[in-house]
């Protein structure tokens, strides 16, 4: 494969990325009982010359690099994230649309997961701290996304501190997920960005002082803390598209 291309697998990331871009699509590959699900997806590939290939299943496989290909496999020509200008900040809070900073959230398949629950709850972007230890959407992401990556905007920053401190002075509720020691819930007055820390490590000192607050789900103490896609679920179910949740 090419340097810009990425395997989709499965018949949701694949359906989402055909919805959201089928002129990315550069190959197809399916087994004999999905091919009866992908005749539009076939007809378009045919259209613009492209290779579309009902396979056995060990060709299946070493396509996808997996056996967990769901029946399908795409590649696709990927473009990197878009680094978020003044403007897009601006006109988000404007809009009063909500987003998911993710800083060095290192494993490809939370990266999907929170991708996922993003989309299902109404979060319309998420945005990627470009330090080396952060996952990029790639297959494992997408795999485990099940179309979520494409249901999102996809946004990447050199440094998640600085741009924090714009979406704060452009009146975001910048609230910081924090293992232990973070404040009460209360209902945002703005548009709010929740920020997921590190896996292993939680949030870095400079990008916690950067949020306007910080916020920790409370447990039983049986364990220290949640997986970082569990707690993505958790908080942006509790904010909200419109702020936290009204409890009857």
């Amino acid at each position: 494969m090419k340097a810009n291309e990425v395997t989709l697998c499965g018949l949701a990331a694949v359906r989402a990325r055909f919805k959201r871009d089928p002129s990315s699509i550069v190959r197809l590959f399916f087994d004999l009982p999905t091919s009866k699900k992908v005749g539009l997806m076939c007809r378009a590939l045919a259209g613009g010359r492209k290779v579309y290939r009902c396979v056995g299943p060990a060709e299946l496989e070493k396509i996808a690099d997996t056996v967990h290909h769901g029946g399908i496999v795409a590649v696709v020509e990927e473009a990197p994230p878009r680094l978020p200008t003044p403007s897009n900040i601006a006109g988000w809070a404007r809009g009063h649309e909500n987003l998911v900073v993710l800083d060095r959230v290192g494993n490809a398949h939370n990266l999907g997961a929170i991708a996922r629950t993003a989309a299902y709850l109404g979060v319309p972007r998420i945005v990627i701290g470009g330090d080396p230890a952060s996952a990029r959407p790639g297959a494992a992401a997408y795999r485990v996304a099940e179309g979520g990556l494409d249901a999102l905007e996809v946004f990447m920053v050199p440094e998640i501190a600085p741009f924090l401190r714009s979406l704060a002075a452009a009146g975001f509720d910048v609230v910081g997920a924090a293992t232990r020691g973070g404040g009460p819930w209360s209902r945002a007055a703005g548009p709010w960005a929740l920020v997921l820390g590190n896996e292993e490590h939680g949030l870095a000192a400079d990008v916690e002082a950067a949020c306007t607050r910080r916020v920790t789900i409370p447990g039983s103490g049986r364990v220290e803390s949640l997986n970082v896609s569990a707690a993505a679920a958790i908080l942006i179910r509790e904010l909200g598209p419109g702020g936290p949740r009204r409890r009857p």
